[in-house]
């Protein structure tokens, strides 16, 4: 992006226009799910608002302008994904599953399989949703590794003109779908006789072939519907692989460029609301004192270290999504920064504010550990920080010819 740190008129109006959906539809909806103790009805619960942001266009803002949709740059997504995430991310995340599994579809998908996998993200009505099948109950940071006996244990076994699927998956939202059948899309990464494999399964092969073993109950992001399923004799044709058998570590990997670089934004979401909450709490509660307890510099302190800190992982996070999505060479480092900065200062932040208030923050009706629930996600989901993201930075790292300077330009 060019270097400027003021909103268009474009992107103002966007947020202006974000803002409203959020207030209008997402706070309420918040309020519903964290009363809502089932999980399968909490998802329910966002259906209704899921289908007027179809309506309003703003599934179709999720698919790139080649591929049919209306997708802005980097920095308007983060807008979007901020203004929404600030009251409901859950409902961010499960709407924004085609972000995830049509990655590969626009890397290396014929024009007919473009055509059909992306063709029910284009609607202007209904709820559909995709997912992206990558992590298994005995996790998936060694998702490559050679032998079947390890790493990806999905199977993908050749029956004539068709694959057909077994195996588990877990974690990905939406992986049964709105309720049971599958989702409209599903990507799934599995072991192909070639090796690991990326193949689509359309919801008319997952229908009946999903058994659901268990509903994720989070403390945060509550309305994401989080399964453990097991795909079992999914039939899938042989033209839904995607590029070719042996080349899903490549396309997975790049799948998640991207949604990694979006958590920066989620988390600068959660600390948003946190510091608003812990900002008006100072300026108007004495505890028992003469005057507000932002009078006093240790309150002051922390307040003013915080949002230092909330402002700097917006700034990571707008420059870690633009270059993801612009194709800029450095887009990974950059979106790798703005998931572990960003995830990581969330947490300590929220923590940070939750001391400021003091024992009236460890209350569930106080607002305060609704975020720090959402927090403690983000270093874990899209990669987690130890397990996958610093791997990737080091990788980077120790990679020859590295140079420390060039993904900021200043080589």
């Amino acid at each position: 992006m060019a270097v400027s740190f003021s909103l268009s008129p474009e992107q103002e109006q966007l947020k202006k226009v974000a803002r409203q959906f959020a207030e209008a539809h997402l706070r309420d909806l918040a309020e519903a799910v964290r009363a809502e103790p089932d999980p399968a009805r909490r998802a329910e619960l966002a259906r209704p608002a899921f289908r007027t942001a179809v309506e309003a266009g703003f599934l179709k803002g999720l698919i790139p302008v080649p591929f049919g949709g209306a997708a802005g740059s980097g920095v308007d997504a983060a807008i979007l994904i901020e203004e929404w995430a600030s009251h409901s991310p859950d409902f961010v995340i499960s709407m924004a599953g085609p972000l995830i599994a049509l990655v590969p579809v626009y890397q290396v998908g014929t024009p007919e399989q473009i055509r059909r996998f992306v063709a029910p993200f284009l609607a202007d009505t209904g709820t559909p949703v995709a997912a992206m099948a990558y992590s298994e109950p005995g996790g998936s940071a060694n998702f490559d590794a050679p032998t079947p006996a390890e790493g990806t244990r999905t199977t993908a076994e050749q029956d004539g003109d068709h694959y057909v699927i077994n195996g588990r998956k877990a974690w990905a939202s939406h992986l049964p779908g709105w309720d049971g059948d599958g989702p409209d899309i599903m990507t799934v990464v599995c072991r192909a006789p070639g090796g690991v494999s990326l193949i689509v399964a359309e919801r008319e092969h997952l229908a009946g072939h999903i058994d659901v073993e268990h509903l994720y109950d989070l403390p945060g992001l509550r309305g994401c519907l989080t399964a453990r399923i097991r795909l079992r004799d999914v039939r899938v044709p042989r033209a839904n692989l995607l590029g070719a058998e042996g080349q899903g570590v490549e396309l997975t990997r790049n799948a998640f460029v991207g949604s990694g670089a979006s958590i920066g934004t989620f988390s600068v979401a959660a600390m948003r609301q946190a510091f608003d909450v812990a900002y008006r709490f100072a300026t108007t509660e004495h505890r028992g004192g003469a005057v507000p307890i932002i009078e006093h510099q240790a309150v002051s302190d922390v307040l003013a270290d915080a949002k230092a800190r909330i402002e700097a992982a917006r700034l990571v996070a707008w420059r870690g999504l633009d270059a993801a999505l612009s194709g800029d060479p450095h887009g990974l480092e950059w979106a790798l920064h703005a998931k572990i900065f960003g995830s990581e200062t969330a947490v300590a932040v929220i923590n940070d504010l939750i001391r400021v208030v003091g024992v009236s923050a460890y209350d569930t009706d106080f607002p305060l550990m609704r975020y720090l629930d959402e927090a403690l996600a983000y270093p874990v989901i899209e990669g987690s920080n130890i397990g996958v993201r610093r791997r990737q930075v080091q990788t980077l790292f120790t990679a020859a010819g590295y140079d420390p300077l060039a993904a900021s330009g200043m080589a």
